[in-house]
């Protein structure tokens, strides 16, 4: 059913020639068999990332500091390893299916884990393994998918792969939800069917998602080694977008906080909260494939930059006196509209200043400055909601939020983007 990468990119490319005007493609077979495992792994992860703030806060009592630090693990230890996973796709050449294979496993044997992990140390440890395996399979899925496209498709097809992914993250939740609701000892379950699923997931990388052929063939005369990846950032259009990505990052608040402050904000009670994440997948999940197409079109640096100012008013939102029934639903639809509008995008935006050969390690540094960025506002706003209330924290976010996007105009790319 799958074809070789190399297959499908010469029959993109020539279905995009036409005397008329530009014919759009089908997505390759690699995006499509990517976007299963994605689907697949994001049940198995969002049903812990459903569950796992309620269970840490009100489950083990641990306060917003400590959650904010164990949150902070979770999004920002797979920078540590993001540039290594690059890195060995790149020097491999055809390694990318199984370096990304290996993140895969590593992050499904760590769900056991969390069944014994009672106290904040050995969850922090499990969570820290479990991003290193996002942290290795990242980039060389990515780069995957910018490989098995042509540069004025490359934004759709993240948009594809980015919607079968947020299907997984839609359908997680759910299913967290349903087991806490079907068990007596419902986080061990929701735990144990989590594992369950994340080893179907690998089971269908290693059967379906080609090697990465076509990656090794089209490499240039550059070797990928770990001077050429760092020497990425000498290209000034990559060194921008790197920039800006660290920049908004900074400013960027975990999703589980922004899940956290709602149930405050609407008093929504323990056994709902799990559904909260369902609204941002939801409009990820809608608008992921529209977005792209559209970034393809108008340029992919206005859409990421716009995607800020859409999470902007999202924190406007929970900030505001406003508590009508409507404000759950606005705001969630606005942070999957950011999600929609800057994730693919980034990456295909990123994609067109970074040659083949060095595809991975290039998209692997944007990925890193991004999530140890995120990292750092994971902690400071645990710090401030304790410190200071969450009101606090949130409006500190909301400015830094607004500067940074004052100052990130002035770093866009100066080369064009390839017309759609």
């Amino acid at each position: 059913m799958y074809v070789a990468d190399s297959r499908a990119t010469a029959s993109a490319a020539s279905a995009v020639r036409s005397p008329a005007g530009r014919r759009r493609t089908a997505v390759a077979p690699t995006v499509l068999a990517l976007g299963t495992v994605s689907l697949i792994t994001d049940v198995s992860s969002e049903m812990v990332t459903a569950v796992l703030p309620l269970y840490l806060v009100a489950g083990l009592g641990l306060s917003p500091l400590g959650f904010g630090l164990l949150d902070g693990v979770y999004n920002g230890v797979s920078a540590l390893v993001r540039l290594a996973g690059g890195h060995l796709a790149d020097r491999g050449g055809g390694r990318h299916k199984w370096v990304a294979g290996a993140g895969y496993a590593l992050s499904a044997a760590c769900k056991p884990l969390l069944l014994v992990a009672q106290t904040l140390t050995p969850i922090g440890l499990v969570l820290a393994v479990d991003r290193t395996g996002k942290g290795l399979r990242t980039a060389p899925r990515d780069a995957l998918i910018s490989l098995s496209s042509t540069p004025e498709t490359r934004g759709r097809a993240f948009g594809v792969h980015r919607a079968m992914d947020t299907a997984g993250a839609l359908l997680g939740p759910l299913a967290a939800f349903l087991v806490l609701r079907a068990t007596v000892d419902g986080y061990d379950a929701v735990f144990t069917v989590s594992f369950c699923v994340a080893v179907v997931g690998v089971l269908v990388l290693v059967l379906f998602v080609p090697g990465g052929a076509a990656a090794a063939r089209d490499r240039s005369a550059t070797r990928a080694t770990l001077g050429a990846a760092f020497a990425l950032l000498r290209r000034r259009d990559l060194r921008r977008i790197t920039v800006c990505a660290l920049l908004l990052g900074l400013a960027t608040v975990s999703d589980s906080f922004v899940y956290l402050l709602l149930q405050r904000r609407l008093g929504v009670a323990d056994r709902w909260f799990a559904l909260l994440p369902l609204g941002t997948a939801a409009a990820f999940l809608l608008l992921a494939v529209p977005l792209g197409r559209i970034a393809d079109r108008v340029g992919r640096w206005r859409m990421f930059l716009g995607g800020h100012l859409t999470l902007l008013l999202a924190y406007g939102l929970l900030l505001s006196s406003w508590h009508g029934p409507a404000l759950p639903y606005a705001v969630l639809l606005l942070h999957g509209a950011f999600y929609a509008t800057t994730d693919g995008v980034l990456m295909a935006a990123a994609a067109d200043s970074v040659p083949a050969e060095l595809r991975s390690s290039g998209l692997a540094l944007v990925q890193t400055g991004q999530a140890l960025a995120r990292f750092t506002c994971s902690l400071a706003f645990g710090a401030a909601w304790t410190a200071w209330g969450d009101r606090a924290a949130l409006t500190g976010s909301a400015v830094a939020l607004a500067l940074c996007g004052l100052i990130a105009p002035a770093l866009r790319p100066v080369a064009p983007e390839s017309p759609a």
